[in-house]
């Protein structure tokens, strides 16, 4: 019974964008692209549904700066002021037109969608480890282990520092870059768990955002290269290589090559399953009203393939939302281990 239930919510989740694109239908015709990219984009207000015409949303702060005049101004979507436009073909962002003529970006420091479900998912992590942390207050060494919630986050917390960060970057280093490995982790999981839902506060594509990843894969190159010791930057600058080789520095270019090539790979992994995750859990939606286009028999065949492939797809996207944090996590464990190599004398 508990799986059937399980089952029939998870179904209920996945069929909810349903009345969100009720009315993207349009003279007969359904353009699945511009749908598709249209959600997966950022945008400066919260779209939650739409009926008969009328969209229910919520306006978000739009913080601009004038180039031409230097005046702050304080808007949102339907109040923007003279000069001012949503320029589509820049994906929608705010430019300015000059005098003269020509059109120019302001300065933009507008709450969107994607700021705000960042800070929606600070929230809840702090919420979580707050009370976390009040609980382990109220006991000591002695006490018994924790159970329920309190528990899971601890079987989360000691599977992350112990099987991964620490036995990747190793005992004696590992503890400094434990506290920043573990927000990656935490960070990236709950975002992709708050991404999966439909409706607000859920919905928004943060981890399929290349800023958002390169912000994160920054993170790691500079937790790498700033503190690697002196080991890891002779086998980059000076490798144990035959001397012709090192007369001709091609293995020395062919590492440098690398210490950017490792987080560039981490950004673009990330970015790119989520990013295809949400694409294709709408497309699927958008499938039912397409067969419907077509005719009642295709409606009623499209939508039961389009339930059942959105119902595995959702399911689908929570295990990855959980690999796709622990691969992050991993694999930046990785290169913080090689980082902090120890001298092996022959």
């Amino acid at each position: 019974m508990k799986q059937i239930k399980s089952i029939c919510l998870l179904l209920m989740l996945a069929l909810l964008p349903l009345p969100m694109m009720a009315n993207e239908q349009q003279d007969g015709e359904l353009n699945i692209p511009e749908i598709v990219l249209e959600h997966l984009a950022d945008a400066y207000e919260w779209h939650i549904a739409s009926y008969n015409g009328k969209h229910l949303s919520i306006p978000l702060p739009i913080i601009i700066r004038s180039s031409q005049t230097g005046n702050w101004h304080f808007c949102t979507e339907h109040s923007l002021p003279d000069g001012f436009f949503f320029n589509q073909d820049a994906h929608g962002k705010i430019y300015e037109r000059m005098s003269d003529g020509t059109i120019e970006r302001p300065l933009d420091l507008s709450i969107t969608r994607n700021v705000l479900q960042i800070w929606i998912v600070v929230a809840v992590l702090l919420a979580v480890f707050l009370s976390c942390a009040r609980w382990y207050k109220k006991r000591n060494e002695r006490s018994e282990a924790p159970g329920g919630f309190v528990g899971a986050v601890e079987m989360l917390v000691m599977m992350i520092n112990d099987d991964v960060i620490k036995s990747s970057i190793g005992e004696k280093h590992y503890r400094p870059y434990a506290p920043y490995l573990l927000t990656v982790f935490f960070f990236i999981f709950i975002t992709n768990l708050v991404g999966l839902l439909p409706v607000f506060p859920g919905g928004a594509n943060v981890t399929g955002n290349i800023n958002i990843t390169f912000f994160l894969a920054l993170c790691t190159f500079l937790a790498v290269n700033l503190f690697g010791n002196k080991e890891y930057w002779k086998e980059i600058l000076w490798p144990d290589v035959p001397i012709f080789l090192k007369a001709i520095p091609i293995m020395p270019v062919i590492e440098l090559f690398g210490v950017f090539t490792k987080p560039f790979a981490l950004m673009i992994r990330l970015f790119a399953n989520m990013m295809a995750g949400h694409a294709v859990i709408i497309s699927f939606t958008c499938v039912i009203f397409l067969g419907w286009s077509m005719g009642v028999a295709f409606g009623v065949g499209l939508n039961l393939f389009s339930a059942l492939m959105l119902l595995f797809m959702n399911a689908l996207e929570l295990l990855v939302a959980f690999v796709q944090a622990y691969l992050f996590t991993m694999l930046s464990a990785v290169f913080i281990g090689l980082a902090h190599k120890e001298h092996h004398a022959e």
